[in-house]
This record gives C-alpha cells, sequence and structure tokens, in this order.
C-alpha cells in the first residue's frame, strides 16, 4: 500500500490536484475543499499536495484561474469585436453557472491571473470596437462587473433552487402574482412586468443586458 502511495505521489502534478479540486468544488462547494479530501481523493499524502500548492486558498484560486482561462480560450481571437465581447460574457455566464464558486472567489481576490484575463480581453475588444482610450477604463469597468455580478446572482439563486428550498417556477410565479395585484396606477411597470416576469429566461435576459452596454458603449465612440 505505502509503495503504491509513493508511486501515485510521484505522479502527481500541479493540473491533477486542479482538477480533483474541482470536481470536490463542483460537487460540494468551497466546504468541500478541504487537503483531507484532497489527499483521499488522490490516495497521497499532505507532502506531496504541498509540494505543488501552498494551501486551500491557492488551491480554489488556481481553480478558478483554469476554469476562466476555459473560457477565454474558447473565444474566436479574429472574431468581429461586438460578437466576441458576446461570447466572452456568455462564456463566463455560463462557466460561473456551472461552477458557483468561481464568482465568489473573482470577488473575493480581484487580482489574481482570473480577472486580469477578463479585463485584458474586455479591454482589447473595446479598443478594437473604436471605444476612445479615454472611455475605456470605464466601458470595461462597468461590463464586467455586470456580467459578474448577474453571474454570481444566477449562480446563487441555482444553488437555493438546486437544495430543495424552492422550485424555480413557483418562485416567480409566487413573485408574479404579487405584482400582478399590485396597484398599477403606483406601480405601472412592475404591474406590466409581471407576465414577463413569470416566463422570462435568466440566459436570455443576461444577454439583452449585455447588448445593452454594447449599444451604450457604442455610443461612445
Amino acid at each position: 500500500m505505502a509503495k503504491r502511495a509513493q508511486r501515485r505521489a510521484d505522479g502527481l502534478s500541479r493540473e491533477l490536484i486542479v482538477k480533483a479540486a474541482t470536481e470536490l468544488l463542483d460537487a460540494g462547494g468551497e466546504a468541500a475543499l478541504t487537503l483531507r479530501a484532497i489527499t483521499d481523493r488522490l490516495s497521497t499524502g499532505y507532502g506531496a499536495i504541498y509540494h505543488h500548492v501552498e494551501n486551500k486558498g491557492d488551491l480554489l484560486a488556481a481553480a478558478t484561474d483554469e476554469v476562466v482561462a476555459g473560457v477565454m480560450t474558447g473565444v474566436v481571437v479574429d472574431a468581429e469585436p461586438r460578437q466576441a465581447l458576446r461570447a466572452v460574457a456568455l462564456g463566463l455566464f455560463d462557466a460561473i453557472d456551472a461552477h458557483p464558486w468561481v464568482g465568489a472567489q473573482l470577488s473575493r481576490e480581484p487580482w489574481r491571473p482570473a480577472l486580469l484575463e477578463v479585463y485584458e480581453r474586455v479591454g482589447g475588444l473595446l479598443h478594437a470596437l473604436g471605444v476612445p482610450e479615454r472611455s475605456i477604463f470605464d466601458a470595461a469597468g462597468a461590463l464586467v462587473n455586470y456580467v459578474l455580478g448577474v453571474a454570481g446572482q444566477n449562480a446563487a439563486n441555482a444553488r437555493l433552487l438546486a437544495s430543495g428550498e424552492a422550485d424555480r417556477a413557483v418562485v416567480l410565479s409566487t413573485a408574479a402574482a404579487r405584482w400582478a395585484r399590485l396597484d398599477p396606477d403606483r406601480y405601472p411597470f412592475v404591474h406590466k412586468a409581471a407576465t414577463r416576469l413569470r416566463e422570462h429566461d435568466d440566459r436570455e435576459q443576461f444577454l439583452a443586458g449585455v447588448d445593452i452596454f454594447l449599444a451604450g458603449i457604442a455610443a461612445l465612440r
């Protein structure tokens, strides 16, 4: 048994550890990611893990970097800038939906390579779109904050629904019924939006918001 564990440790790599960490995070969230769980999953010892990562925080950050790098790699480099920006935004939305812990980590450590890559790609695409240099910083910040904020909230809602504490259709139907009962003179917009609230698709609404941002950014040229 000891020799088998030693051979496993000898073949260990940072990539393998990060992959195992991602699987643990997807299955149980940040609470599931412990060094003990990693060693059990990889049949190795703490020393072999510490040879590649400093601690749990380093491992969580590395897993986040890997997920975001996958999104950036999936965007066609020579695509039309507006379409590429939509692809980056939607890629991040889907990635955070699939890996809810990513959104929290990006907010916690904005200096990490993952978020720097997002800003670099968005800033470059805004430049290619013809946004004036004086406006790129604000435009990139507004767009990235929208993407991460909505994606993070969507992931949080998905976790709540997955826990069995609520059902999306029931939640939306209940909220829409309350909106519909409001005084239409005092809340004309909310009253009219009740039907759309019940039927809306989160992903489509997110992308509509991205298009609104891009339309506003286009006016800066």
